[in-house]
């Protein structure tokens, strides 16, 4: 059985002097900086620019997008006037800070394991570094991503969250096609890695590096790193299922969905959106022109109206007939991804108002008595199935 492993970088698989790594990373990006930007300039329009991105849950926009646009404001300065000289930092600068890292002989050995058993493996780190950056950083740990099929290596060119977002956890899990096999986050951090992985629904092994105790998590599956393959082995698997049932990790998917789909779809060819993968499978055109009309005409109204009434009926909807009848394949894809994104994040903003009363009921004409996070539930099965389905029709 395949089992999906999702996999911290620092202090997991590669060991980082944090408290020695980042100011060596600050000076450096400053020095490297300093002939166009003066550091007690640039070092607090960084900092500004991290903090914005540790606080978006906003899935219309990526991690670079709202660090670029808070980050080159604070320096009255376009992107394009420092390219070349970012470029040139994390091509020749940022390589040398290899030199405060250490190679975890233990993780090496681990993930050439996993990739022997076939499991599908993903590099889960915080994503506020650029793609350039994190693939220096596997060098590091001797896990050079050109020789490692990994199946994801979070960035911020592709994120929209940071770890300490639930909706991170949805975001890596739906950018994979929401692999339905056993999953386990497996990382240091309680803050980062263990707590919301936990919140999302996913099962977690605690990595511990010291003699560190808690608990809050004295009942997790913890050990030393070496200690995970064997723990791995005994245990059953159906125990690795992840759960996406709790407020929490429905609200992760949810958000999880139109961030996925723009990372999925950025470097597609206008033909690929109408290209159907068999006769009579939808096409990624039409599975995003779905999921915008369900949320709209569907989803949407449901919600307000158990927002205003007392035990509302909901009627049964039959929408994959919209398919052909609202001629979604002759629709402009992008159009669509940016109409659904819009839709969603007004859901979100609904759901977000309504959380302290996901017990609150409502009446369905096919599946009875049900609570406010039940309905929630059906929406998010339903996203998983068709972010799914565009996986399949983009690979």
């Amino acid at each position: 059985m395949t089992i999906t492993l999702l996999l911290d970088l620092d202090d997991t698989l590669l060991e980082t002097n944090t408290e020695a790594f980042f100011p060596a990373y600050l000076q450096a990006l400053s020095g490297a900086l300093s002939r166009v930007v003066p550091p007690e300039t640039m070092l607090p329009a960084l900092m500004s620019g991290t903090k914005r991105m540790m606080g978006n849950l906003d899935p219309s926009l990526t991690l670079r997008e709202v660090f670029d646009s808070c980050f080159f404001k604070k320096l009255g300065m376009e992107r394009d006037s420092l390219q070349e000289a970012i470029d040139n930092f994390y091509d020749e600068v940022f390589p040398t800070l290899g030199r405060l890292t250490k190679a975890r002989p233990e993780a090496v050995r681990l993930v050439d394991w996993a990739f022997e058993q076939g499991y599908r493996v993903a590099v889960a780190t915080n994503p506020l570094f650029p793609l350039k950056a994190i693939e220096h950083r596997l060098r590091w740990a001797d896990l050079p991503p050109e020789q490692y099929p990994f199946a994801l290596v979070s960035s911020y060119e592709r994120f929209h969250f940071v770890k300490e977002a639930i909706a991170y956890f949805g975001e890596v899990m739906a950018q994979m096609g929401w692999p339905e096999d056993p999953v386990v986050m497996v990382g240091n951090d309680m803050d980062m890695d263990l707590r919301p992985a936990q919140q999302a629904g996913f099962p977690v092994f605690w990595v511990k590096n010291n003699d560190e105790v808690s608990s809050e998590f004295a009942a997790m599956p913890q050990g030393r790193l070496e200690e995970f393959r064997v723990w791995l082995e005994g245990v059953d698997l159906q125990m690795l299922k992840p759960a996406y049932d709790s407020p929490q990790a429905l609200m992760a998917v949810l958000r999880s969905t139109p961030a996925a789909l723009a990372s999925l779809t950025g470097d597609l060819s206008a033909p690929a959106w109408t290209r159907s993968p068999q006769p009579e499978e939808w096409c990624l055109t039409e599975i995003i022109g779905h999921l915008r009309d369900v949320d709209r005409d569907v989803n949407l109204p449901r919600l307000r109206k158990l927002l205003a009434e007392e035990n509302p009926f909901i009627a049964g909807e039959v929408t994959d007939v919209w398919v052909k009848e609202r001629q979604y394949a002759r629709q402009d894809g992008k159009t669509s991804l940016l109409e659904f994104t819009a839709v969603r994040k007004e859901l979100l903003a609904l759901l977000d108002s309504l959380q302290a009363v996901w017990d609150r009921p409502a009446r369905h004409a096919i599946f009875g008595p049900m609570v406010l996070q039940e309905l929630v539930g059906f929406i998010a099965e339903h996203d998983r199935v068709h972010v799914r389905q565009a996986f399949e029709a983009i690979r």
